[in-house]
């Protein structure tokens, strides 16, 4: 067993230290979207990161050899959940929640974990000389397409995209040949009408109104409509902090979850907005540089999805709320208020943790 003082040294603190960041300025706008008070998120939001500082911690000191041992039972374990949520899930006109003990808990979150783990441990196992066949390919079809059904089913459109693209990305560093990438991005087009047909109207919606978001700026628009005018009225540096119009005149909508990308910006103006966009980077690119200090392939296509996931967390809320993608629901990570997201963040910086302690190259 490792000693305490050497797993202590390995813990890559500079990316909880730029996780703290976020965190510091999430509980900031948080405070600020709920006019100059810690209830009802702020407050929240920063004792949530306490107990996600706590998740790393405890994932570093945890041998990485045992994640990888788990990995196929907690991928049963996740389609499971994901299929009684179907029945049993809360939420307005959706099924996407389980409520135990007062708490509530959005399983699709951590399902982006499972699928990056037992895609790098199916990887990890396949013999070198077999990355050529398309028989290799076959089982990750049933590895990512139930669980990505089985979000889409829920209706969480947003979520099952991340964890679908996901999984391409680490798919495509494990090697798979040019040519399936080929065949499967025109299978994907193709698969396009058939999955418009399947959208519910208000996915379809959403998408029609992000090509032409002035046709209905009162109706399906506003959102969108509402979050342009207040990036724009930022301008470079932002209006100061409390003194968002849009936000406090509630004129912007999910301000405390989806669109507080939005409020920051308004608030902050441009700067403000690049300086999160910054830390992001610097995060991923930490994490995208233990991959390459690892030891197993496992550890290093793990690493590498998670990366992977936190850049689709920022880039997918980024772009949905400045208009470059349709509304999709999709949080901006360790920013926007919600427990299950923020712990799923912070789980993954545990396991990129634990590669880096007990499974690096020396």
């Amino acid at each position: 067993m490792m000693a305490v003082g050497k797993v202590l040294v390995r813990i890559p603190w500079h990316i909880i230290f730029l996780a703290g960041i976020l965190v510091v300025v999430g509980s900031l706008a948080l405070y600020s979207a709920s006019e100059g008070s810690w209830v009802p998120w702020a407050g929240r939001h920063a004792m949530r990161a306490g107990a996600g500082l706590a998740i790393v911690i405890v994932f570093a000191f945890i041998d990485f050899k045992y994640i990888r041992a788990i990995v196929y039972p907690l991928f049963l374990a996740t389609i499971i959940v994901l299929i009684l949520l179907l029945f049993i899930g809360t939420g307005s006109g959706v099924s996407r929640w389980i409520t135990v003990g007062g708490f509530t808990f959005q399983p699709s979150e951590p399902a982006k974990i499972a699928v990056i783990l037992v895609l790098a441990r199916y990887f990890d196992e396949q013999p070198a000389d077999k990355f050529q066949s398309i028989l290799t390919y076959l089982p990750t079809l049933v590895l990512v397409g139930v669980p990505f059904l089985l979000v889409l089913k829920q209706p969480d459109l947003g979520t099952a995209l991340m964890l679908f693209l996901g999984a391409v990305a680490v798919i495509f560093v494990a090697g798979i040949p040019w040519r399936y990438v080929t065949i499967a991005f025109i299978s994907g087009c193709a698969a396009i009408p058939v999955l418009w047909m399947n959208l519910h109207a208000y996915q379809k919606a959403r998408v029609m109104t992000f090509l032409n978001p002035e046709a209905d700026m009162l109706g399906t628009g506003y959102q969108i409509t509402q979050s342009k005018i207040a990036l724009g009225s930022g301008g470079m540096f932002g209006k100061g902090f409390l003194l968002g119009s849009q936000t406090h005149l509630n004129y912007l909508p999910e301000k405390q979850t989806d669109f507080v990308f939005t409020m920051i910006g308004e608030e902050f103006g441009l700067v403000g907005n690049l300086f999160i966009m910054l830390i992001y980077m610097l995060i991923i690119a930490a994490i995208l540089h233990i991959s390459y200090r690892v030891a197993s392939r496992f550890a290093q296509l793990t690493c590498v999805g998670i990366a992977v996931m936190l850049f689709l967390y920022m880039f997918v809320n980024v772009a949905m709320v400045t208009g470059l993608l349709p509304v999709v629901g999709a949080p901006l990570p360790l920013i926007s208020y919600g427990g299950t997201a923020m712990l799923t963040v912070f789980a993954g910086i545990g396991i990129v943790a634990s590669a880096n302690v007990h499974d690096r190259i020396e």
